[in-house]
């Protein structure tokens, strides 16, 4: 069981992470999980070329190594990137210890492979502790949830209903979290370009967090 739109009593409860940006302008952040997955994170790429839009693509540690092309196109066509763990942990199942170590590991891979240190990380499943956060923080990156969450990795979910999620609850500011991994793609391929389709006609732009970053550039 999982919520779709995050209340804000529970943002404001975990006021330290970023739900959603504080703007009134008409734009969105479309947030992508999971991978680099070649061919999927390609298409991703495809359409989200032809609406020149920007993402935010949160990359598992293990992809970027076994992938290190799609990352860099990912990099390169100027979106941005952030840091998911190297293993995908659950944190609350997981000790600090090896939690840390993990997203660590996970810097040093995009390190490595892409010229690129991520300034931003989201954990997977959206599940973190105190203990594992405050070491994040203090490290200086910005811990990213999500407000709309529009479950195109539940094979019981509809294409339909993972596009009514976004579109229902789609506002200025919206950070709406997608996967690009084979789990999703059976609704990320048909409700993505629908979802994009209409929000552009409401006169949404899609945004990447922060600014993005160019192979090799701190």
């Amino acid at each position: 069981m999982y919520l779709t739109y995050i209340p804000s009593m529970i943002q404001r409860r975990f006021g330290q992470y970023l739900w959603r940006v504080d703007t009134e302008e008409k734009a969105v952040y479309l947030t992508f999980d999971d991978g680099p997955t070649p061919q999927i994170t390609d298409w991703v790429l495809d359409v989200l070329n032809a609406y020149e839009a920007k993402a935010t693509f949160f990359m598992v540690g293990d992809q970027v190594r076994k992938h290190p092309e799609t990352a860099h196109r990912v990099i390169d066509e100027g979106h941005t990137v952030g840091n998911h763990t190297r293993t995908h942990l659950n944190g609350k199942k997981t000790p600090t210890y090896q939690y840390l170590r993990d997203f660590a590991e996970c810097q040093q891979i995009l390190r490595e492979y892409t010229g690129h240190r991520p300034k931003f990380f989201r954990p997977p499943y959206g599940r973190i502790t105190k203990a594992q956060a405050e070491p994040i923080l203090k490290r200086g990156l910005e811990i990213v949830m999500m407000d709309i969450i529009t479950g195109d990795f539940d094979a019981s979910r509809s294409e339909a209903k993972v596009s009514k999620v976004a579109l229902t609850y789609a506002k200025p500011g919206a950070i709406i979290l997608f996967h690009d991994s084979e789990k999703a793609w059976p609704r990320l391929e048909k409700a993505l370009p629908k979802v994009m389709e209409s929000l552009a006609d409401r006169g949404y732009e899609f945004r990447a967090l922060g600014e993005p970053v160019m192979a090799g550039v701190e």
